[in-house]
């Protein structure tokens, strides 16, 4: 939820990992728009429901942090200057084409012509520019420092946007596609947290508290207009009342599935349709690198070596996924296959820790309610206690966690999902994150592999990964898989979920 937070791909995730919190209250807040008869209900071809699991905890992700709203606005009704195809290349997005100085520092991007905002207002290069320079000036989530490297924004022309960066960046025109890539109205960013403004296919409908999110198609989109009128993201708390509204026609989608066991009730192909991908994001225990025990690499290196990870994905999320050994997904261009780097050895996991002086060590695991977490919670428990490691195990709401945990550190070890894409130095680069790891050879790596030619930057980010998955620095377990289930008749959906939105663009009902 964060880079960031984390979640859960397609249905929750926090700012480097994929957060959002459940609200409880039942005022609804409303843009203004119209609600065309029957949004949301997926009773017409023309209206969609997805079911989600974690709901925002507001509607401005440049003041508070998770993927769960990016997971709404993003691509839907914000727009960047550059996106992403299935495929994860960078194409065309508000920005017709770019060009790149041969010393890697220019960006000269040339907007489309005749975009406008949501409330009427022209798009043009200043707004660009501002956007820029806002996530620099009043944005608060640490996913803001990956515009740290621009140096200046400029607008030459209404259409033409000049960036110079203070170095070369080989992720920078990457991280644009995300939340720092937005695009924000000069003129209407006054009441983000309830009125989001974007030049995107869909605009802010209505919120539901508790329940549910509204998009609604934007009729002055300066794209292809969007197939569905109206697409409404519902929020439940249980996986298996998110089931049942699929069985019941209250949605047409599962974002993302929360109980793999439980696929056998969708096996008919003749009403509905599983989708199985890739997604970006790594679910891992993380541990608080600063504090006692686990300061200590040798303890670190025990909770790895005591866990079978094969049996936790097993056990908790039916197999799917892939066992990754350090953060990095299959998709990443550094990735290296280090599920190997600490095999299931008690006996190992007993010795490290008598070696640290603590044989019998006692850690609290703070959770967040979301279903991965909570499967493999118990496994994990069950695991480290034949190595001798008490673990008292908790769950709080989703907005302690993020105050807690992520924007406190008074944890010591907490199971997450991140989701955001390529966001290996935006948590490990910062010793300041929650993870509170610091490593000044790994913050050095990275710096070099970003400013360095593309083949230095793949080199040093892939000895990064290697170096966390030596410090232990965290417990990663799988990589999660992008798994979704449909009605049949719905057309579009992603089979690869490489970014932070939910695209409904692409969406139809036949």
């Amino acid at each position: 939820m964060l880079t960031g937070i984390a979640a859960i791909t397609a249905g929750v995730l926090l700012a480097g990992c994929s957060a959002g919190a459940s609200t409880q209250s039942s005022t609804t807040a409303t843009s203004g728009a119209t609600t065309s008869t029957g949004a949301g209900t997926g009773s017409g071809t023309d209206s969609l429901a997805i079911g989600f699991v974690l709901e925002p905890v507001s509607l401005d992700f440049t003041q508070a942090d998770g993927a769960a709203i990016p997971q709404v606005l993003l691509d839907n009704v914000y727009e960047t200057l550059v996106t992403l195809d299935d495929d994860g290349a960078l194409v065309p997005a508000l920005a017709s084409s770019w060009e790149v100085s041969a010393d890697g520092l220019t960006y000269t991007f040339t907007l489309r012509d005749g975009v406008t905002f949501s409330d009427g207002a022209p798009f043009t290069a200043e707004d660009a520019a501002f956007s820029i320079d806002r996530v620099k000036t009043a944005w608060k989530p640490s996913i803001k420092a990956g515009m740290d490297v621009v140096g200046s924004a400029t607008a030459t022309d209404p259409t033409t946007l000049t960036v110079t960066l203070n170095r070369p960046s080989n992720s920078w025109l990457y991280a644009m596609t995300g939340r720092i890539g937005a695009m924000f109205s000069r003129t209407g960013v006054d009441d983000l947290a309830n009125t989001p403004i974007g030049t995107g296919p869909y605009t802010f409908a209505d919120w539901t508290r508790g329940n549910s999110i509204t998009l609604e198609r934007n009729p002055e989109y300066w794209g292809e207009a969007p197939a569905l009128a109206s697409v409404t993201y519902r929020y439940f708390q249980d996986p298996t009342a998110m089931n049942n509204a699929l069985l019941t026609g209250g949605i047409q989608v599962i974002s993302t599935v929360q109980t793999p066991e439980t696929l056998g009730q969708f096996s008919d192909s003749a009403k509905y349709q599983i989708v199985e991908g890739t997604t970006n994001a790594e679910v891992m225990m993380a541990l608080n690198n600063s504090r006692a025990p686990l300061d200590d690499v040798r303890v670190r290196q025990a909770i790895n070596s005591a866990l079978d990870k094969q049996a936790i994905l097993d056990g908790a999320w039916d197999g799917y996924g892939t066992v990754i050994g350090s953060h990095e997904a299959p998709t990443d261009p550094w990735f290296v296959d280090l599920s190997g780097e600490y095999p299931h050895d008690v006996d190992r996991a007993k010795a490290l820790l008598a070696e640290a002086g603590q044989p019998n060590p006692t850690l609290t695991l703070t959770l967040p309610p979301v279903p991965y977490a909570q499967a493999a919670a118990p496994i994990i428990v069950s695991q480290l206690a034949e190595a001798g490691i008490t673990v008292n195990a908790t769950t709080v709401t989703f907005d302690v966690w993020l105050d807690q945990v992520f924007g406190n550190a008074d944890y010591d070890m907490t199971i997450i999902a991140h989701v955001e894409p390529r966001d290996l130095a935006t948590i490990w680069g910062n010793p300041g994150y929650y993870t509170r790891y610091d490593n000044p050879q790994v913050q050095q790596l990275l710096a070099e592999g970003d400013a360095g030619t593309p083949e230095e930057f793949v080199a040093d980010y892939r000895e990064v990964v290697e170096l966390l998955a030596q410090d232990a620095a965290a417990v990663w377990l799988w990589s999660l898989p992008n798994l979704l289930v449909a009605d049949a008749d719905v057309h579009g959906l992603p089979q690869n979920y490489l970014g932070e939105s939910f695209d409904l663009a692409d969406l139809s009902v036949e």
